[in-house]
């Protein structure tokens, strides 16, 4: 039998302590939100003193850098399957509109269903000493750090790619709209929009998404002209010198 160690509630086997402690740490947080995160807790919830938790985690800020991979992990997920749920399009350009909006429905559904991990997942954490853990090789930080934020830049590219969204607006429309659905996030969970019911609230999010589509995808207005009409022409010249 293989050896375990501790005798928490969590049955973990020896080796497997770190992520004992990780899965600890998320539920502080989907309690108490990132200032829940504390390693004592965590160590306590799992059954082993702070000595034995100090042995993977060098203090409050690695763990907390942990349970926010959680978090980011946890949103990206959430906004994949709600991109995938949605119906097919009958053009690639309205496909194209249709990923901005469910990825951007799924962003919303995560911070309702997690207001916690939530937080968790865009709190700022406390400097790590020197010799921090930080993710092991096989959680190379790229695979889930901001890959919300990746999924939006690529969904927008297909907005150019389709010929919805003209190339010049192109620049910088990521941090337009993560601005907007996270603020809409936000004002759900802790701004007055939180005593919305739950239709009044679908429909925020709705009209907030299409008012972010549309613009993104408005036709290009003209370049104003000056018109070289008579007045133009016949109009006193005004010496600049």
């Amino acid at each position: 039998m293989m050896r375990t160690e501790g005798t928490g509630k969590s049955g973990y086997h020896h080796g497997d302590l770190r992520n004992a402690l990780i899965e600890a740490a998320t539920d502080l947080a989907r309690d108490g939100g990132p200032e829940a995160v504390v390693l004592r807790a965590a160590a306590r919830r799992v059954g082993v003193s702070p000595t034995a938790a100090y042995r993977h985690f060098t203090g409050q800020g690695d763990l907390l850098m942990a349970v926010k991979e959680q978090g980011q992990r946890g949103l990206a997920e959430t906004m994949e399957r709600s991109a995938g749920a949605r119906g097919g399009s009958p053009s690639a350009g309205e496909a194209a509109e249709e990923r901005v909006r469910a990825l951007g429905a799924g962003y919303i559904e995560f911070a309702l269903a997690e207001p916690g991990l939530f937080r968790a997942a865009f709190c700022r954490t406390p400097e790590a000493p020197d010799g921090g853990h930080g993710p092991g090789p096989e959680e190379d930080p790229s695979r889930w750090m901001y890959r919300s934020f990746r999924l939006l830049a690529e969904a927008l590219d297909g907005l150019v790619a389709t010929g919805r969204m003209p190339a010049g607006r192109r620049p910088g429309a990521e941090i337009t709209a993560w601005a907007a659905v996270h603020g809409l996030a936000v004002l759900l969970l802790d701004g007055p929009l939180g005593r919305l019911a739950p239709e009044q609230r679908d429909a925020f999010t709705a009209s907030a998404l299409t008012t972010v589509i549309r613009g993104f995808t408005a036709p290009e207005r003209p370049s104003a002209t000056r018109p070289a009409g008579p007045a133009a022409k016949d109009a006193p010249e005004h010496d600049v010198s």
